[in-house]
């Protein structure tokens, strides 16, 4: 579960996590979504990722080879199995559940 104190979970995490955001332009559930994966980003994971925003605006191309049809989506490309979430990423612990990253407790 996701500590609610000041101190950082240690994180368990097989590999570095690589992350794919796909958003459409500035939009308001863009920016949304670039915010919450970025917070959660800086306050669970460390260094333990890789966080790439594609613009499906600007790299069509790149949302037709990940066949995106929903934006904003996330990919979570390794550690396999591959997984996408969609939406504003609002919920951090069903975001976390979903990527597969556990925590150890602190004795």
């Amino acid at each position: 579960m996701v500590n609610k104190n000041n101190s950082t979970p240690h994180v368990i995490i097989e590999g570095k996590l690589v992350l794919q955001l796909y958003v459409s332009g500035m939009s308001p559930k863009s920016l949304e979504a670039i915010q919450n994966i970025k917070r959660l980003c800086d306050e669970y994971l460390n260094e333990a990722f890789e966080l790439e925003i594609i613009d499906i605006y600007k790299n069509p191309e790149l949302a037709s080879e990940q066949s995106i049809v929903f934006s904003p989506s996330l990919i979570k490309q390794l550690p396999l199995p591959k997984k996408v979430l969609i939406g504003t990423l609002k919920d951090t612990e069903k975001v976390i559940k979903a990527l597969g990253i556990s925590f150890r407790k602190e004795e």
